[in-house]
């Protein structure tokens, strides 16, 4: 597997190339989950080839991953409004110019996805854009004040979701994250209408981010490869 990191628009991104490229897969990350991001590229690539992952690094996660300002709900950091930011920067900097960089074709499928606040963001950007074929949400931050409403309310743009959540994440103390469970299962019915998956995985939040964030690219990757290359895009 290629491995390399570049700097696009300012921006950290780390590369990791298996193959030709047949999917371009985009996950924020920030430093704490730099760490495994190996181990994540080496499962990913232990179930599926052609793909190039490129994480994005995320410096300041309550504000550059947050659809709108919310109120502290562990601690006492609340959350920003710069989710649309970043989103304008995956469409109009960061995709092209690894399409550039790296020879893709230019309607190769992309996939976005990521993990807890990066999860709920690679969501709502479903809801804002049908520039991604498919989006991988692990552990997804769906408790976030005012998001289930939001997702009921407005048509999602991707044609393929996968959800993902660990079995313990609802049983905590944090009245606002204990929602989590019921959340999810809603958002999953919300999404009755496209191709949705939803996974329940051993453990709490904490408990194999690299594992599940990989499981999701990969059902991602599969499901469009079972597709005509007209259901891919």
């Amino acid at each position: 597997m290629k491995k390399e990191e570049i700097t696009i628009a300012g921006r950290t991104c780390h590369i990791y190339a298996e193959g030709q490229p047949l999917f371009l897969l985009v996950q924020p990350s920030d430093d704490h989950e730099m760490e495994e991001l190996q181990n994540e590229a080496d499962i990913i690539a232990g179930s599926c080839s052609d793909f190039l992952l490129c994480i994005m690094r995320i410096d300041d996660w309550n504000e550059e991953l947050s659809p709108w300002d919310a109120p502290p709900v562990f601690k006492d950091r609340g959350f920003g409004h710069g989710a649309s930011r970043t989103l304008e920067y995956i469409e109009h900097a960061l995709i092209p110019e690894l399409k550039r960089a790296f020879g893709l074709c230019d309607d190769i499928p992309v996939i976005l996805g990521g993990y807890s606040l990066a999860a709920l963001f690679a969501l709502w950007s479903a809801y804002q854009t049908d520039r991604f074929a498919a989006v991988s949400a692990a552990s997804p931050s769906v408790w976030f004040p005012g998001w289930i409403e939001y997702a009921a309310s407005h048509p999602v743009q991707s044609r393929h979701v996968y959800l993902s959540l660990g079995k313990k994440e609802e049983k905590t103390r944090n009245q606002v994250m204990a929602q989590v469970g019921n959340c999810i299962r809603r958002q999953k019915e919300l999404l009755s209408d496209i191709d949705c998956e939803l996974e329940w995985n051993e453990g709490n939040h904490f408990c194999d981010a690299a594992l599940r964030s990989a499981k999701g690219f990969v059902w991602c990757i599969h499901t469009m490869e079972s597709l005509p290359d007209a259901g891919r895009k």
